[in-house]
C-alpha cells in the first residue's frame, strides 16, 4: 500500500493507454461485491420474513425513516441513493480491513460523490423552484452578498470530499507508518529478524479503529450532508 498515491495495476492499450489504478479495481470489487449481496439477500423473499430477511427488511426500513425524518416525506424518493451512498462508502472505507487500498483514499473518488450531490442540489432547486428563484437566492439577503454566496455554494462540495477522503487517507497513513515502524523495531530488537513480531496487535488496533469506526462515521456524515444540503435546497 503506498502512501503516495494508488499504484497502476495495469494499463488499457486505448486513447493513447488509459492507466487503471487501485482506485478503479477496488472500486469495481466494492461494487461486485455489493451487487452480489444484494442478490443474495433479496432471493427467495417471503411474505412472512424470516431470518436474514428480517435483518434487511429492517434495515431498509430504517433507511426509509431516517431520509423521510431528515428531508421530509415529499423527498422519500431519494432513499435508495443515499441507501446505496452509504453501502458504497461504508464498504470502501473497510477495504483496509482486507489489505486493499480504500477507494475513498484517493481524492477522485471523493470528489466525484460530492459533484453528483453539487448536481443534485442545482437541478431540484430549479425543478422545485424554478431557475429565477435559483438565481435569485443568490442575491438574498442583499445583492451584495452575491460573491459570498457563490463561494459557499462551490466550497460546499470541496468540503465535503477533501473531508471524506482526507480522514480516510489520513488512516492509511497512519497504519502504513505505524506497520513499517514496529517492523524495523523488530529488527532493531531482534538482530535483523524479518518477522514484524513487534507490530502483531497494535497495527491491527489502529486498523480497526480507522478502517472500522472512522469508516463507518465518515459514511454516515457524508450520506447525512447529502440529505440535508439536497433537502434545503428544494425547501
Amino acid at each position: 500500500m503506498e502512501i503516495s498515491g494508488p499504484e497502476i495495476i495495469f494499463t488499457l492499450p486505448v486513447l493513447g493507454g488509459i492507466p487503471i489504478t487501485e482506485t478503479v479495481v477496488n472500486s469495481w470489487i466494492v461494487m461486485a461485491f455489493l451487487v452480489i449481496a444484494s442478490i443474495f439477500l433479496t432471493r427467495n423473499l417471503q411474505k412472512i420474513p424470516k431470518g436474514v430477511q428480517v435483518l434487511v427488511e429492517k434495515g431498509v426500513s430504517m433507511l426509509y425513516q431516517l431520509v423521510e425524518d431528515t428531508m421530509g416525506k415529499d423527498k422519500i424518493f431519494f432513499a435508495p441513493y443515499i441507501g446505496t451512498l452509504f453501502l458504497f462508502s461504508l464498504c470502501s472505507n473497510l477495504c483496509g480491513l482486507f489489505g486493499l487500498r480504500p477507494p475513498t483514499a484517493d481524492l477522485n473518488t471523493t470528489a466525484c460523490w460530492a459533484l453528483i450531490m453539487f448536481l443534485c442540489i442545482q437541478f431540484f432547486s430549479v425543478q422545485r423552484h424554478g431557475l429565477k428563484a435559483r438565481v435569485k437566492s443568490f442575491f438574498e439577503p442583499v445583492p451584495i452578498m452575491f460573491p459570498m454566496n457563490l463561494m459557499g455554494e462551490f466550497s460546499t462540495p470541496v468540503s465535503m470530499s477533501f473531508r471524506h477522503y482526507g480522514n480516510i487517507f489520513s488512516g492509511v497513513i497512519i497504519s502504513t507508518l505505524m506497520g513499517g515502524a514496529f517492523a524495523g523495531l523488530t529488527a532493531l530488537v531482534f538482530n535483523g529478524l524479518q518477522i514484524p513480531i513487534l507490530g502483531i496487535g497494535i497495527p491491527a488496533v489502529l486498523s480497526v479503529y480507522f478502517d472500522l469506526f472512522t469508516g463507518f462515521i465518515q459514511a454516515y456524515i457524508i450520506s447525512m450532508l447529502s440529505m440535508v444540503f439536497i433537502a434545503n435546497a428544494m425547501d
